[in-house]
């Protein structure tokens, strides 16, 4: 069963950057994040999940004509 809240770390190891990058992100709203309990940031997977499927359409999109 995959977590649907992953804490600061766990989302920086997933994404392979620092935790700072992971805060960075929510703070400029590039990853959807709650805190629980008594401030406890826990990062939304799907928005994870998203992230990386942006970067991956951007990273891999080309016109036919251009492979040889």
């Amino acid at each position: 069963m995959d977590k649907k809240l992953l804490r600061v770390g766990e989302a920086a190891q997933t994404l392979n950057v620092s935790r700072w990058t992971i805060y960075r992100w929510v703070e400029e709203d590039r990853l959807k994040a709650t805190k629980i309990g008594k401030g406890s940031l826990r990062i939304f997977r799907d928005s994870i999940d998203a992230l990386i499927q942006q970067n991956r359409k951007d990273h891999w999109e080309f016109a036919i004509t251009e492979c040889q």
